[in-house]
């Protein structure tokens, strides 16, 4: 990669503490895109992680290690690293349930963090960073969350780093945020201090994206337009959502963590399906009285045991059940694995895991090599020494102009729009965002849908709009991003073009 082999070059033109640091960042380009979840306390996140990761390893019970800042990457053998502020480590087993253990047995004061090992193919290619909840009453909580969020305090494996420079090459390269019903100030805070490798460089549609958890708890008849039905519900209140948290976020998206959960980590067993089944022989009006409420469904008198219905509760919750039982309904014979497929595809976890991968994996390179350049920028200005910031600054200006930096200077310039710190008109930014946060060629054209040659006619059509307007009638600044959103275009034609 070009940002490699630029902190390979200048390795021996820096100091030797400037020179870790290169080496540090050029570690992470090698390594899994980091992407953070976080969100308020008891928004639902370590359980979204579980069921992205397909296990359910991150205790979602309060207890010492939810106060802790955990690492999931992938492993050769599983096992849990207590990594301590001194830079010392523990190793630790799983507990039985094959979780992480809920107490510790360590000084949780003096613990940086916790570093999961799975032999997970979903951790082959990306790293998951589950946070403390923003929010929480525990100070210490919310001040790792914050770290991790801004310039979080990692162990590079070397000494000569100091706090500036580490705190320069830590932290995410993405997030996932969970909201709930209200997106609270605090929420707008804490994208707006997101920052992927630090370097001000903000959250934005590039490297960011929300989920609207536990999406069953909404009233459907207080949301205008939804029918009554709870996921239209959901899916209009995401929609609000994202227009108040853009540019913070490409997209909201509805989920519900706790149905995606058991579905995908194995939660929901045969004898959930047998016990949904015998509910389902009940008569409509029993039923119907059941799912008014959690007290009714346990206490209700019928043949399915008060504790296996407790149990379904724990991992459905009643607006699962409800659609496991209208799934048998309508087809009796239905298998337990046909049903846990039902309860995925009503969870919204596909949805969320196909936005992952337009707006994160099929860009992680890009993400991961602007993110590494803001490291790199950051580390030559913490040196001091301003012959090494212009060393730096110069060698990073003559990769930019290279052809296949391009990508690089389309994120650039989408951060700059999003973060308002090159100020356009509302259409051309929308016009901004939408080429530079996503992958598929009908949406970055606004087209979706739409035939390949209409694609490229209207792709060669704005191109030659965003040159004319880079030529006459652009600030500086504005000019700048246009040549980068024109030659965007363009490179879109041609890949249109192409057999």
């Amino acid at each position: 990669m070009s940002v490699a082999n630029l902190c390979h070059r200048l390795t021996s033109q820096v100091s030797p503490r400037t020179a870790a640091g290169f080496a540090e960042v050029q570690r992470r380009l090698a390594a899994p895109l980091q992407v953070a979840v976080a969100g308020r306390i008891k928004s639902g996140k370590s359980t979204l992680v579980n069921a992205l990761i397909g296990r359910r390893v991150a205790p979602t019970d309060v207890g010492e290690c939810t106060r802790l800042v955990t690492r999931f990457q992938y492993g050769t053998v599983d096992r849990v690293e207590v990594v301590f502020t001194d830079g010392t480590k523990q190793v630790l087993p799983f507990a039985a349930d094959g979780s992480i253990p809920a107490e510790l047995g360590v000084d949780v004061t003096k613990v940086s963090h916790l570093e999961a090992y799975l032999t997970n193919a979903v951790l082959q290619g990306m790293t998951v960073i589950d946070t403390p909840g923003l929010g929480s009453l525990d100070a210490a909580s919310v001040s790792r969350t914050e770290q991790l969020l801004g310039a979080a305090r990692e162990d590079t494996g070397s000494d000569n780093l100091d706090d500036t420079s580490r705190n320069a090459v830590a932290g995410a390269e993405a997030v996932l945020y969970v909201v709930t019903q209200g997106v609270r100030a605090d929420d707008q805070q804490a994208l707006a201090a997101f920052t992927a490798a630090t370097a001000s460089r903000e959250a934005g549609p590039v490297n960011a994206i929300a989920v609207l958890n536990k999406a069953d708890t909404i009233v459907a008849e207080t949301v205008e337009g939804s029918g009554g039905d709870i996921w239209v519900a959901a899916k209009l209140l995401a929609e609000k959502q994202a227009s108040t948290l853009k540019p913070r976020v490409a997209d909201v998206l509805p989920v519900i963590g706790l149905i995606a959960e058991s579905a995908e980590s194995g939660g929901f067993t045969s004898a959930d399906a047998d016990a949904l089944h015998h509910l389902a022989d009940l008569d409509d009006d029993v039923l119907e009285t059941m799912l008014i409420s959690a007290d009714i469904f346990t206490s209700w008198e019928c043949d399915v045991p008060a504790g296996v219905r407790l149990r379904l509760l724990e991992k459905l919750d009643l607006y699962g059940v409800r659609r496991a039982v209208d799934a048998i309904r309508a087809e009796p014979a239905i298998t337990a694995g046909a049903l846990r497929r039902v309860l995925l595809d009503a969870s919204g976890l596909d949805a969320v895991r196909q936005r992952l991968a337009i707006v994160f994996a099929a860009r992680a390179d890009g993400i991961k090599a602007a993110a590494a350049l803001a490291s790199v920028t950051a580390l030559a200005h913490a040196s001091g020494d301003p012959g090494e910031r212009q060393r730096v600054h110069d060698a990073i200006e003559v990769l930019l102009a290279k052809p296949e930096a391009h990508q690089l200077r389309l994120l650039e310039a989408l951060t700059l729009v999003a973060s308002g710190a090159v100020d356009m008109p509302e259409d051309l930014a929308e016009e901004v965002l939408r080429v530079g946060s996503n992958a598929d060629l009908g949406a970055q054209l606004g087209l979706p849908g739409a035939a390949r040659p209409e694609l490229a006619a209207h792709a060669l059509e704005r191109a030659g709009w965003w040159r004319s307007f880079a030529s006459f009638g652009a600030t500086p600044a504005q000019s700048r991003v246009a040549h980068v959103v024109h030659r965007a275009y363009f490179l879109i034609w041609q890949q249109i073009r192409m057999p």
